[in-house]
């Protein structure tokens, strides 16, 4: 039987929830196969890749003849057969509860709550991931095998050319204006989270599920890496605190011993051995 094959980016925060989970789970290196997709040059949206992932997104998984599309199927399917049998406590609803729209950890990377930060991302990284994708978006679906993806494309170009247009300085006010509402509320539902939802789950010490990382560990540490990273925060174990500037308060106590007991793990420290991302 061949590999199972994983399609992942080392920057995407949801790609980072498997290679989590390779290492707590104690898989080898070689009993996987990884596959990279460039989401930064847009290349998830070659229809190559649309073909084994119609959404267009990573991770992906191929594995005894089906594909996983989701996060939470393909760190499943990795709990589910790890070859050592390393137990780790089974995924819940939580994992349905942080991948909710309202909690998108990638938003972040491209709002603009106001003027200032409006320049910001129109000046950075966030201006070339949009350019590219919008680059790599009218590419491909203007070739023939484009065909049977029509309805993606359309929708991708429209949504993505709606943040390029606002970038450029080309939309208008009102669509601006829209853009920055979108924004801070976004970051107002983030902030409720953490403040006053993420203390009500975690345990005092430890993970979700126990004194390792469970399947809920795996997509909350990487969603939490995610937030701390775009509020400017290192992975060590003090990293956490940079998110305060965003909440206004002080990280909640539970969050702070969460983030360090995730940051003194061999996984983190590999999975983020270039920085949080």
């Amino acid at each position: 039987m061949s590999k199972p094959i994983l399609y992942t980016f080392g920057p995407s925060v949801w790609a980072a929830v498997p290679e989590l989970a390779l290492i707590e789970l104690g898989y080898a290196q070689d009993d996987i196969e990884k596959k990279v997709v460039n989401l930064a040059e847009g290349e998830n949206f070659a229809p190559a890749f649309l073909k084994i992932n119609p959404q267009g997104t990573l991770p992906t998984l191929e594995a005894g003849g089906n594909v996983y599309t989701s996060t939470a199927e393909v760190t499943s399917y990795l709990v589910a057969h790890a070859s050592n049998r390393v137990a780790v406590a089974p995924g819940t609803d939580f994992i349905s509860k942080i991948h909710e729209e309202q909690y998108d950890p990638n938003f972040p990377m491209l709002s603009a709550r106001h003027e200032d930060e409006l320049r910001s991302k129109a000046s950075g990284f966030s201006m070339m991931f949009v350019q590219n994708r919008q680059n790599a978006l009218a590419k491909h679906s203007g070739t023939s095998q484009s065909v049977d993806h029509r309805e993606f494309y359309d929708a991708k170009i429209a949504e993505n050319g709606k943040v390029l247009s606002i970038y450029q300085a080309k939309a208008p006010e009102n669509v601006k204006s829209d853009f920055f509402e979108f924004s801070r509320a976004h970051w107002n539902t983030l902030n409720a989270f953490i403040l006053e939802e993420l203390p009500d789950i975690l345990p005092e010490n430890g993970f979700l599920g126990g004194d390792k990382p469970g399947e809920d560990d795996f997509h909350l540490g990487a969603w939490l890496a995610r937030i701390i990273f775009v509020a400017d925060g290192g992975n060590s174990s003090n990293g956490v605190r940079a998110i305060e500037k965003e909440l206004g308060k002080p990280t909640p106590e539970k969050v702070v011993s969460y983030w360090t007991a995730w940051s003194g793990r061999k996984s983190w420290q590999e999975v983020y051995a270039n920085g949080l991302h």
